[in-house]
């Protein structure tokens, strides 16, 4: 069963809400993709492995996902960036393992970029950086320069899935693979050969563009996009496992 939702308060008026477990360290840190909340399968199955060993763990929702306040088309990178780091700060102690699925895996590394004395690692699932650049044709670029919002089919619910000029503004400024990520700490990438939204060989430009040498890169033959069957998550756990191993606190 879930710890009580909780929530945080920025400066600002935002509700942000989290979900939290004490314990050992380093805190696994779940951050979702695009349009997900801490409610989903992957961040569920983190926490309760946190919580059956002992262990340090946070959930939380981005403004305007989930349970926290605020508007999604306001929603972008650095917005949500700021509200991971104030929970971070407000709610964690020592060091962190970062894991972040989709879009969560781009988050992920601003993050980490933000704050790379108190990174154990980080975990990306289906790591989507860059997005922004990658994943719409320059027509839909166009749309979005101009201001325009872009919806494409949701395969995962009902209603089509908005791209909101803000968001994507935002994004193509926070890109990252074209350069070097001076990141330097253990990187575990999983990635799933079926993936349909996020291309298996973006892991390999981000496992290059990393400046660690400690960098693992699993792909999953048959693995879709979400990577949440009961294989899937049994390897992200002995990943987030193995991580808090070689970091005890």
């Amino acid at each position: 069963m879930m710890s009580e939702t909780r929530f945080h308060d920025m400066a600002d008026g935002r509700r942000i809400a989290f979900r939290k477990t004490g314990g050992a360290g380093p805190t696994p840190v779940f951050l979702p993709g695009y349009m997900s909340d801490m409610a989903g399968g992957k961040a569920t199955a983190v926490f309760e492995w946190a919580r059956a060993n002992g262990r340090a763990c946070l959930l939380l929702d981005y403004s305007g996902c989930g349970m926290s306040d605020g508007d999604f088309a306001e929603g972008t990178l650095s917005r949500w960036r700021e509200e991971v780091l104030a929970l971070v700060e407000a709610e964690t102690e020592g060091p962190l393992i970062l894991v972040g699925s989709s879009m969560g895996g781009w988050l992920m590394l601003l993050c980490a970029l933000a704050l790379p004395q108190r990174i154990a690692g980080l975990v990306g699932i289906a790591a989507a950086p860059d997005f922004t650049e990658w994943g719409y044709g320059d027509g839909q670029k166009a749309m979005l320069a101009a201001g325009e919002t872009v919806f494409e089919d949701n395969a995962y619910g009902y209603d089509p899935t908005p791209t909101h000029p803000g968001f994507w503004r935002d994004g193509e400024a926070q890109r990252l693979l074209d350069a070097d990520i001076p990141l330097t700490c253990p990187v575990r990438l999983l990635h799933g050969q079926d993936d349909v939204d996020v291309p298996w060989e973006i892991a390999l430009r981000l496992s290059a563009a990393l400046r660690s040498d400690d960098v693992q890169l699993t792909l999953i033959k048959d693995g879709d996009h979400r990577l949440s069957r009961d294989g899937d998550i049994a390897l992200l756990l002995r990943i987030v496992a193995a991580l808090s191993q070689d970091n005890p606190r």
